[in-house]
């Protein structure tokens, strides 16, 4: 192509002239063999003329039959011999000749072209046995070990010694890989995407696909055998690269065919009105850079997995330049796929918390593919967090309710934050701890990520070298006065993975990521397996254990749908359900418990054992009290910021609401201490009721202590229903 003046006119005209050459070339034999041949003759040239030199017979078929017409036996003519073209030549070696300038010709071609498409199949790794011939050498990166390759293909063909066997072969594969440029060709129309504008005058869609049938059409008519076998071939080559998914991109006209139904359907679903039977929980996870959430992150693929919508929204203070937000995007976006998280990445820069926050609510999505629940962690730094903060956080609340969005607040052990760490692959990386299978490493370096803290560690000592191992609490810095991750030092973290190739083979490959790699600085300290643990805390296999819910509040249901879809994935296959529910009426507990029992029946709930809690109303314990009056004492003293402090009047107003938040903590302790995962009804926050610390308060005393917690509120738009 690059010694052609002009390809684009030179490449059809050329093709097409060589096959009008070909076919004038074809049609003038078959004029000149048929003029001077017969199509059966015995070889006898007395069995065609009598004795005066009359012609008798000019097909010379009679004097084939003999035995009274039973026998058939003719060895020469154009059905029967393959010398003909030798006889009627003027000289015979002449056919030798051009049969080696026609091989030679197609040999070189050959010769240079396959081993190329050899060394480009490897170095996109696209099929894995040709990874191997595919090292270039010298100066312009020849392929040899492909030259060699190509040769043993050869000489596997010309072992078959038979060309009356080998030519069916060799001409179904020529035919196959027309039939596929004819069929791309016409996809490529049919779908129409900008960049298709063909320059060549008298194309029609329509010859393609006619081109395509006809060349499958030729294929099955020489050897329906042959056919099936280069089908069966050209088959599994196509799986081999479906499944493999190679990193590479061709700019196929199937992506423009999948943008083109997204958008149709798309608009199609806009256009379709919502129903409960088909409600999909579709969540806007703040998470900032989804590696800084591990767990968030992990815990809302597991409500959206294979099936709904995820938004990971990324909220940063500081504005960035084109280039950076295009960088981060696409390394976050590539963190969530080696994951195998199914998520999208909407990041806002410029923003304060509460703003950026608003903005992702209000404009995440499209259509009908739009968030309708916002999942966050819980901010467990709110007690020394500054007081504009803490109210930003709170207002969030509203802003999500206000939206008509669900609320669900995360909290576990040892919090979710690990914003000081930020994974970078390496050039060289196709994600440790994804694959069990790689020896690649990830680099995590410092990074500022502005989104306020919502973690439990004390991340307050930077590692130095001669440290033995820590966990992480010692080997990272956070900035406490204002809840925004800030670097300390330049060090960087390397995660690289540890099982020998044979401890590889053995392991599923759906072992959890901390089993497989090991996370330490730069100077070799190992993060702490606890920590590893936290960090995976919902995405490795969970043992045997209990799944409880707390359904307090009428919420449309999404407090008990949340814990059953995860209840149903594989790795919380161990878990039962058990389900706790409030008893209105405590003299007739018996029939509130048929009629709850009759409810999740009815929506189809299986669950392992109902509670009724009965004794919601009694006071709480005095050192539960204490507890409470200790946490919120900095936000009711005289000197609190008058902007974020609990009032007396407020305290009296809601004495009620407190007691009943002490009371939940208790019975939590009491039933649910032990669980997996405890999924609660979260209290509204009533805007101009509650003020921000005490609301954080009671969701404090529920959930210290605890395991894993997320409090659920739905929007009281109903997502169950009794009819499948």
């Amino acid at each position: 192509l690059d010694n052609l003046q002009d390809p684009a006119s030179a490449i059809p005209k050329g093709t097409l002239l060589a096959l009008l050459i070909s076919m004038v070339s074809y049609a003038l034999m078959v004029l000149f063999s048929g003029g001077g041949a017969l199509r059966d003759a015995s070889g006898n040239l007395t069995d065609l003329v009598f004795a005066n030199g009359t012609v008798v017979d000019y097909s010379g078929l009679a004097s084939c039959i003999t035995n009274n017409g039973t026998e058939f036996n003719c060895k020469y003519g154009l059905h029967n011999s393959y010398s003909v073209m030798q006889l009627m030549s003027a000289w015979g070696p002449f056919i030798y000749g051009g049969c080696w300038a026609a091989t030679l010709s197609t040999a070189l071609t050959n010769l240079l072209s396959v081993p190329r498409l050899i060394q480009a199949l490897g170095t996109d790794r696209i099929y894995p046995g040709l990874i191997f011939f595919s090292k270039p050498y010298g100066k312009y990166g020849e392929p040899y070990r492909g030259y060699v390759l190509t040769f043993f293909v050869s000489l596997l063909f010309l072992l078959i010694a038979d060309l009356n066997t080998i030519a069916p072969l060799i001409s179904n594969f020529y035919l196959a890989s027309y039939a596929l440029i004819n069929f791309c060709t016409f996809h490529a129309a049919l779908v129409r995407p900008l960049g298709w504008r063909p320059t060549f005058r008298y194309y029609n869609v329509w010859l393609s696909l006619i081109g395509f049938l006809s060349c499958v059409a030729i294929m099955l008519l020489i050897s329906w055998v042959m056919s099936l076998v280069t089908f069966a071939i050209f088959f599994t080559l196509y799986l081999i690269v479906h499944y493999r998914d190679p990193d590479v991109n061709w700019g196929s006209s199937t992506q423009a065919q999948i943008y083109k139904t997204a958008l149709s359907s798309a608009y199609n679903l806009a256009k379709t009105g919502e129903h409960v039977k088909n409600y999909w929980p579709q969540l806007l996870v703040l998470a900032g850079r989804p590696q800084s959430r591990p767990a968030l992150v992990d815990l809302g693929n597991l409500i959206t997995k294979a099936g709904s919508l995820m938004i990971v929204g990324d909220i940063s203070q500081e504005r960035v330049s084109y280039k950076e937000r295009s960088v981060r995007l696409r390394a976050d976006a590539e963190w969530l796929r080696l994951r195998k998280v199914r998520a999208f990445c909407s990041r806002v820069h410029g923003f304060g918390f509460e703003a950026g926050a608003r903005a992702l609510v209000q404009a995440a999505g499209v259509g009908r593919l739009a968030p309708n629940v916002l999942l966050m962690g819980y901010k467990a730094d709110w007690t020394t967090a500054p007081a504009e903060d803490l109210v930003a956080y709170f207002n969030v609340l509203h802003t999500a309710f206000e939206s008509r969005l669900a609320v669900a607040i995360v909290r576990v052990c040892g919090g979710l934050d690990y914003g000081a760490l930020s994974a970078e692959t390496a050039a060289s990386s196709s994600l440790t701890g994804t694959s069990s299978g790689s020896h690649d490493e990830l680099r995590v370096r410092r990074a500022p990520l502005i989104m306020h803290a919502d973690s439990d560690l004390d991340i307050t000592r930077a590692a130095s070298a001669d440290q033995p191992r820590h966990n992480l609490s010692s080997t990272l810095s956070l900035d406490a006065t204002d809840s925004i991750l800030t670097l300390s030092t330049s060090r960087s973290f390397t995660i690289s993975e540890t099982n020998s190739t044979k401890e590889r083979k053995k392991k599923d490959k759906k072992n959890d990521m901390h089993r497989q790699i090991v996370y330490n600085t730069s100077t070799g300290l190992e993060l702490s397996k606890d920590q590893l643990s936290q960090m995976t805390i919902f995405q490795r296999k969970q043992e045997a254990g209990t799944l409880d819910v707390w359904w307090l509040y009428d919420d449309g249901g999404l407090t008990i749908l949340l814990p059953y879809i995860i209840s149903q994935r594989s790795t919380w296959g161990n878990c039962k359900l058990r389900i706790f529910a409030l008893a209105n009426r405590l003299h007739e507990m018996e029939l509130e418990e048929r009629n709850m029992a009759n409810l999740l029946a009815k929506f189809r709930i299986d669950y392992s054992s109902l509670t009724m809690v009965q004794d919601i109303t009694d006071p709480p314990q005095p050192e539960t009290t204490k507890l409470f009056e200790d946490i919120t004492k900095k936000f009711t003293e005289e000197s609190a910021n008058p902007d974020c402090c609990i009032s007396e009047t407020e305290l009296l107003t809601l004495a009620e609401k407190t007691k009943r938040q002490l009371r939940l903590r208790e019975l939590l302790l009491a039933n649910s201490k032990d669980a997996r995962l405890v999924v609660m009804s979260l209290p509204m926050p009533r805007k101009g009721s509650v003020s921000a610390p005490l609301y954080m308060a009671w969701l404090e005393m529920m959930s210290r202590d605890m395991p894993p917690m997320m409090f659920v509120r739905g929007n009281h738009t109903s997502v169950l229903t009794f009819y499948s």
